[in-house]
């Protein structure tokens, strides 16, 4: 087997290449048992923001470890953005109460190493849904794969941020008003000319922003594709990735980010377009479903009403994120050609929360 044989696996872009021999020097102070070489590397295509690589390593003993090594993307970032310490500490503080992330290896602050930070962690052998689920299931059987991830959610917003030791992880109450106002300023920071304005929904947005439900940890990017389903039973979660976005705040705005991504199969085919996860196929909930299993899980009681906040802030939140990837391919600070068309999801994303503002009133 070889790293190519990993799902979601290429060669190396060869803007995104680092010096491998530089880090597998580095690692030998980090690794356990049989350090040996990096034999082979391999990039993840699935990210848009961070990027992700593979990292086969043939140990001294005659072995091989698969190792993942998670690094910033060049070009201008967002102030406060893929911060590598941060989420390597989150991830290594949540071990011994949520077992559901990898086994970190080092982080590396030093950017002469490769010309950025990054960290590594134990590669969590599995499989991971992308647009298409990849696995054959019958409908029954995708209805729980969905209840299962759902549940995750709802283990993850249920964890105590001081028994692991993150309480200093947010900012206190006023999450919702800081998101509203920061996630504002980094669109018009961002924004280019061929996207809408999006000004009319920011202002109903600051308008209708509810109170803090409560406090808990939240993900922040909660995606199937950001989950690992057991190999052996494809409907069992067994590891949640990319917590670079992880923070204390509002459980019910991570729930609105997670549903930003749910396209649904009676959604348009614009919508059906931007979709990056399998959302859409017989026995996944729909949104409304979604959330009520959510709520009913939780004993939080919302009315349609109150939902549309954070189902419009979802959209808009999500829409800034592509935007912010956009701006570095639209200023040339990246070629990668999976980012020419973001553009177009502003407006798609845009048309879908004007549609919900005007429903609601």
């Amino acid at each position: 087997m070889t790293g190519a044989d990993v799902a979601g696996s290429q060669a190396v872009r060869d803007e995104d290449a680092f010096d491998v021999d530089a880090v597998e020097a580095w690692l030998q102070d980090h690794l356990d048992g049989a350090p040996g070489r990096i034999a082979e590397v391999r990039q993840f295509s699935g990210g848009a923001s961070n990027l992700t690589y593979l990292l086969r390593v043939a140990q001294d003993d005659g072995g091989t470890r698969d190792l993942i090594l998670r690094r910033p993307p060049a070009g201008t970032k967002a102030k406060g953005a893929h911060d590598m310490g941060r989420e390597h500490r989150i991830q290594a503080a949540l071990a011994p109460v949520f077992p559901y992330v990898a086994t970190m290896v080092g982080y590396c602050d030093d950017p002469s190493v490769i010309g950025s930070e990054f960290y590594v962690m134990d590669r969590v052998p599995g499989h991971i849904p992308r647009r298409d689920l990849g696995v054959d299931l019958p409908t029954e059987r995708v209805r729980e794969l969905c209840t299962n991830v759902l549940d995750l959610l709802v283990d993850l917003h249920s964890v105590d941020p001081t028994a692991a030791g993150l309480e200093s992880l947010g900012k206190g109450e006023g999450y919702v008003a800081r998101q509203v106002g920061g996630w504002s300023a980094r669109f018009r920071k961002s924004k280019t000319w061929n996207v809408p304005s999006w000004e009319r929904t920011m202002q109903w947005l600051d308008e209708h922003q509810p109170a803090d439900r409560r406090t808990c940890l939240i993900h922040n990017d909660f995606r199937f594709d950001n989950v690992v389903l057991d190999a052996d039973d494809p409907t069992k979660p067994i590891a949640l990735l990319d917590w670079e976005m992880a923070t204390l705040g509002d459980p019910l705005m991570d729930l609105g980010a997670v549903m930003s991504y749910w396209v649904q199969a009676d959604d348009d085919r614009m919508y059906q377009m931007f979709r990056m996860q399998p959302t859409d196929l017989p026995g996944m909930l729909t949104r409304k479903e979604a959330v009520d299993y959510y709520c009913a899980r939780t004993g939080i009681e919302l009315t349609d009403e109150q939902w549309a906040f954070y189902e419009v802030f979802g959209l808009f939140r999500l829409a800034v994120i592509l935007q912010q990837i956009y701006y570095r391919y639209h200023h040339k600070q990246t070629t990668n050609p999976r980012f020419r068309k973001f553009w177009i999801a502003s407006w798609v994303l845009h048309r879908r929360a004007r549609a919900i503002i005007r429903r609601v009133g």
